[in-house]
């Protein structure tokens, strides 16, 4: 099937409205949404289901040959025999969102034959929208965005709570929940770091994994592994976005525990 050309302002559009949507019933950060959790440490709230089903049906009237992929819907088989697919994450930093704080965004990207076509950030609490074309390059509200030029490890900027002993020659700024925002600030030469070592989802990244890249980062799983996208299981171990410079530094220390934890060591 030949590929469906993309209307992106239509595309921003409903990205938008879904962000939108999310901001009112947030109400300036007094959302009294109803949440419960989906399993012990994973909330999700009525904000989070009633953006999927806009979403969904904003972006099949998009590309209607488009699979889906969606953290809040129950994933099908279907999808693998598409070549594009639709990888959503409804509220990105759902914490952030019921705890009152701006930490959070909608993530939408379209992904084609593994790689993501499209990604775009909305986060209307922070006045933020992040869009990325694969071979376009990436902007934040319309400017240009490049990661940033730092070529030495030690003192790498973290977006963190706080860091382990090992990792305390690193500076850490401001963390937002939402890991998408995190791997933006990355992109806006805000941070020059990101990395996990546990088990990820697709729409958690995929988004921000072409901004960063399209701003001149580099995104890897935790080993260094190329991210792909709508694989049958849709995680990945880990997560290392990185300004070019210190990409293989940082690879070289997250690697070992890694592969630690996989039983690698």
């Amino acid at each position: 099937m030949p590929a469906v050309e993309i209307d992106l302002r239509r595309l921003v559009g409903a990205v938008s409205d879904a962000a939108d949507r999310a901001l009112t019933l947030w109400a300036g950060g007094q959302t009294q949404v109803r949440q419960w959790e989906k399993m012990p440490g994973h909330p999700v709230c009525e904000a989070d289901l009633e953006l999927d089903g806009m979403l969904r049906e904003s972006l099949y009237g998009i590309d209607p040959s488009a699979g889906w992929l969606s953290e809040e819907t129950a994933d099908t088989v279907h999808r693998l025999d598409l070549h594009r697919v639709w990888v959503v994450d409804p509220i990105d930093g759902t914490r952030d969102y019921l705890r009152g704080k701006p930490g959070w965004a909608v993530s939408v990207a379209l992904v084609e034959h593994g790689a993501v076509r499209i990604g775009i950030l909305a986060a209307p609490a922070r006045n933020e929208l992040w869009i990325a074309e694969a071979g376009a390059g990436a902007t934040r509200n319309g400017r240009a965005l490049r990661a940033g030029a730092r070529m030495d490890l030690p003192g790498a900027r973290v977006p963190a709570d706080q860091l382990p002993r090992h990792d305390r020659d690193l500076t850490v700024v401001h963390k937002p929940n939402s890991i998408a925002l995190r791997m933006a600030m990355v992109a806006a030469d805000e941070a020059d770091l990101v990395a996990t070592v546990r088990w990820g989802n697709e729409w958690d990244v995929a988004a921000a994994a072409l901004i960063a890249q399209e701003a001149g980062a580099i995104v890897t799983d935790a080993l260094g592994d190329p991210l792909s996208f709508n694989r049958p299981e849709p995680t990945a171990f880990g997560l290392l976005c990185a300004a070019p410079g210190i990409h293989a530094a940082a690879a070289d220390r997250l690697g070992p525990r890694a592969r630690e934890l996989l039983g690698q060591g």
